[in-house]
This record gives C-alpha cells, sequence and structure tokens, in this order.
C-alpha cells in the first residue's frame, strides 16, 4: 500500500514540473514576441547593439542629404545579417549595404605604416597651377569624383608627374569611398605625424612658369619657391624638426633651384642627384622616385625571345652633354649593325607610339646617361617587358632597397660599353633560357612603376610611401634623441 502511494506521489510532481517549464516556455515565448512586435526595429536585439555590430560590419553611413559620414574604419567587410540590413536607423542615416566588401577598403590610421600631415596651401601652390580653380575657400579638389579631376599636361611633362599622383592619393585617403591601399593615411593633427608633406608641385611650376613673360621681373616660378620659403621657416613644425621630417617633391632636376639649398634639410623626392650637391641631396636623406613611363604599358601582350626581331632599341636624343657624351660615342659603333635600332626621336610626329612599339618587339633596350644619370627610358622599357641595359655609372634607382634589379636588368659600366664589340657580344651571348629568366622577372616587377589614380597594391604611388616610410624611422630616432634635455632645457 506505502509502495503504490508513493508511486502515485512521484506521477504528481512529475506532472507539476512539466507544466511549471512549459508554462514558463510559453511565458518566454510570448515576452520575445511582444518585444519583437513592440520594437520599431523589427530585431531582438537592442539598437545600442545594432549600432556597435554595424561599427564592426560597415564602414560609410551617409546622410540623407549624400554627405558621407564616417562612422567606423576597419580593414575588412562582411555581410550584414538579416536582422541588421531590416533595422530602421535614425532618420538622418543611411546605410548602405549594397557596398561589394572586395571594391572597399577603408584606411584605420593606427594601422597604416605612415601618417603624413599635409600643409593647407592655397591651390596657387598645386593644382591651380594645372588650372583648377575651386569655390570659395576650397583648397582641394574634390578627388571622390575620379571623372572630374584636374588634368595634368600631357606629352613629356608627365613623366615629372609623380607630385600630382602622390597628393590625389593622400588626398583620397580622407574618403572612405575611395578605394585605395592603407599605407598611408592623411593626418590632421602634425603631431602625429611621421612626416610633413609640402604640396607645392616643383616640376609643373618650372616646366610651365620659369621663363619671364610680359613685363613680369621675376618668374611665378621663382616668386612661388620665395613665398613657400617664407612659409615653411614661420611653421612651428619646420623650427621643431629644422625641415628633416617634410616631405619635398621635386621630381624635374630644374625643379625648385632657387629653394633647394634653404630647404635642402628635408627629404627630397627625387628623378636623381645629377643636378644636386651631395650635401643638399643624397641617397642617405633623400628618396628617388620612379619617372611616370609615357608609352603604353604592355599588359600581358608581351612577346617572347623569339617573336622579338630587334636585338637593342635606343630613340631619343644623341647628342648630350656632360655624362650624356657617350651617346655619341654608342651611335657611332652601332648605327651599322642590322638587328640595332639606335636612331635620334622625339615626341613629336607620334614618336611615343613609335617607341612603344620599337621597345615592344626588342628583345634589349639601352638606358643610356644623359644630361643626368636618368631618364624615363628605363621605365618606358620596363613596362614593354624590354630587359634594360643601363649604361650610366652614377644612377641611383627607385626603390633599390628592396628591388633587386640585377634579376630583370643589365648593367655595363661606360668604359666597358664604348669598347668596340664589347657591348654587342655581351647581349648576344645571352641566351634564350638567360634572356626568359628576366623578361619574366620584368613581368612581375612592372606594377611596381605604374602610377595611377586610385593608387593600387605594390603599385609606384604605394612603393614611394613606403620608403618614405623606412626613411622617417631614421629622422625621427634623430630628432628624438636631439629633444632628450630640450624639454627642460626651454622650461615648458
Amino acid at each position: 500500500m506505502s509502495e503504490r502511494k508513493m508511486q502515485s506521489t512521484i506521477s504528481e510532481t512529475r506532472r507539476f514540473l512539466f507544466y511549471v517549464v512549459s508554462l514558463s516556455i510559453f511565458l518566454l515565448i510570448f515576452s520575445c514576441f511582444t518585444l519583437w512586435r513592440s520594437n520599431s526595429a523589427n530585431s531582438l536585439i537592442p539598437e545600442s547593439v545594432l549600432m556597435l555590430m554595424l561599427v564592426n560590419n560597415t564602414s560609410v553611413l551617409s546622410n540623407k542629404d549624400g554627405g558621407s559620414k564616417s562612422i567606423s574604419r576597419f580593414e575588412s567587410l562582411v555581410t550584414p545579417p538579416t536582422y541588421v540590413k531590416n533595422t530602421k536607423f535614425p532618420s538622418n542615416i543611411r546605410v548602405d549595404f549594397k557596398q561589394n566588401a572586395q571594391d572597399m577598403k577603408v584606411c584605420d590610421p593606427n594601422q597604416a605604416i605612415l601618417k603624413v600631415f599635409m600643409y593647407e596651401l592655397p591651390p596657387e601652390f598645386h593644382f591651380g597651377l594645372l588650372g583648377w580653380k575651386g569655390k570659395s575657400n576650397q583648397a582641394w579638389p574634390d578627388v571622390s569624383d575620379v571623372n572630374n579631376l584636374p588634368n595634368y599636361p600631357g606629352g613629356l611633362n608627365l613623366q615629372h608627374s609623380m607630385e600630382y599622383w602622390l597628393t590625389l592619393d593622400l588626398l583620397a585617403s580622407d574618403h572612405p569611398d575611395v578605394n585605395r591601399p592603407c599605407t598611408a593615411v592623411r593626418v590632421h593633427d602634425s603631431s602625429i605625424s611621421d612626416v610633413i608633406l609640402v604640396p607645392f608641385f616643383s616640376s609643373v611650376s618650372y616646366n610651365r612658369h620659369s621663363k619671364l613673360h610680359g613685363k613680369e621681373k621675376v618668374s611665378r616660378d621663382k616668386f612661388l619657391q620665395d613665398k613657400l620659403v617664407k612659409f615653411l621657416r614661420n611653421q612651428e613644425e619646420w623650427k621643431i624638426s629644422g625641415g628633416r621630417n617634410h616631405l619635398i617633391m621635386a621630381h624635374h632636376p630644374n625643379s625648385l633651384l632657387d629653394a633647394r639649398r634653404e630647404l635642402g634639410s628635408a627629404i627630397f623626392l627625387l628623378a636623381d642627384f645629377g643636378r644636386y650637391p651631395h650635401e643638399i641631396a643624397n641617397i642617405k636623406k633623400d628618396i628617388i622616385a620612379p619617372y611616370k613611363h609615357v608609352v603604353n604599358s604592355i599588359g600581358n601582350d608581351s612577346s617572347p625571345f623569339e617573336a622579338r626581331p630587334i636585338l637593342a632599341y635606343f630613340q631619343g636624343a644623341i647628342i648630350r652633354k656632360d655624362g650624356g657624351m657617350i651617346r655619341q660615342e654608342l651611335y657611332q659603333l652601332l648605327k651599322n649593325e642590322k638587328d640595332v635600332h639606335f636612331a635620334y626621336g622625339t615626341v613629336a610626329g607620334n614618336g611615343i607610339n613609335r617607341a612603344g612599339k620599337g621597345m615592344a618587339s626588342s628583345r634589349f633596350c639601352l638606358n643610356i646617361a644623359g644630361d643626368t644619370p636618368s631618364s624615363n627610358r628605363l621605365f618606358d622599357a620596363i613596362v614593354s617587358h624590354c630587359v634594360p641595359v643601363i649604361i650610366s655609372d652614377n644612377i641611383e634607382l627607385p626603390f633599390e632597397d628592396v628591388l633587386d634589379y640585377s634579376d630583370f636588368a643589365i648593367f655595363v659600366q661606360a668604359s666597358d660599353a664604348i669598347k668596340e664589340g664589347y657591348l654587342l657580344n655581351l647581349l648576344r651571348g645571352v641566351n634564350s633560357e638567360q634572356w626568359t629568366q628576366m623578361w619574366r622577372r620584368l613581368k612581375e616587377v612592372a606594377h611596381h612603376f605604374e602610377y595611377q589614380y586610385p593608387s593600387k597594391d605594390g603599385d609606384a604611388i604605394e612603393m614611394i610611401w613606403q620608403a618614405v616610410a623606412r626613411k622617417s624611422s631614421a629622422v625621427r630616432l634623430s630628432i628624438n634623441k636631439e629633444n632628450r634635455f630640450r624639454r627642460f632645457e626651454t622650461g615648458e
């Protein structure tokens, strides 16, 4: 009897627990449903949590009127879940989930390798030299509109256009909608910057305004240089560092002629050191940037060894002064060789296109010293996948601390090149296998010498920023060591 009573008690207890659990589950479901119905966001997750999730999963929030408002910066995008897409956000904010994750990169200043502060110089120093006129108090063009950027002068002017591409790229770091590498970012506080960019387009200033016009007693180029020197000398940033953390673009060999000595403590971005005293510009302090090639890049349509009938190609000015005298000597040695093209050439009469086709049909392209140690001919050869033969004893090459040019170029000392038969025997001795190895390496490195907007991973712009970063660490070390005792000595 007692055993039957015990079993009955256990059964009733189980039924009671079942009812309690069932009721709890029902109340939980009902509460969640009620909360979901009452939440205008149609979400079980509070809006503050949703906003936090969006910070980690989206890059650009746009105001209703179309202006961009950066909520968060990150390195990779993920597709937001459905409940985020259905969330109702404040009326003044629109979230764009249509942006393809792979088409968008937003730079995080804390993860960029280089923080760059740029002076807000008036347009007369940069884009104004290209004929650009902004609205009242507008210092910079809208770089988010790729189709309406100011144009840089064409022809041979383009070879020194590094200043244009570098400035555009830095401005683009302020625009999350421009897809670019996150190597360098613009910061608006000079105290947290690694380097300070001086946005003076000195090459186009020289090319367009170095001559006197009308009743001018001082050229526009010299006027701007003098004005720039006065401006920089008065800046606290220049006084603190003595200008050593300033980056000045002077790619044309004759640019900044009047100001280079007074600004010589800065880091110069140059084509070479041919017209600079060693104490003003040198490889320890400054950076060599590539010319912009003027022939079209050959891309994937690159002919192999057997399909290139010309052994060696050179087209350009033959009569040069100083170190360029060697061009005349080589011309006399090579002009009658059937498999060598060695001729005078200019940009006139479709000269650039003819040179591009000639290089693309040649196994070797001669890069011979001229008035200066370098020329854009080297970079025309590289993008034509024509193995460069560099005959310039004093040349300095871009990015040579990270690129081994001997993998894809041949170096010949000038004294050897002018020996009768030496150069031809050397080039004819390179067999198909050896040439193809260099040709393949050329195709691998060619993108490092491409200027473009927006910039891309590993292109000339990113390579320059990386070179600046490598140089800036030594500058920072020098400045910090000098500042060890300054604060207390000056009573700060």
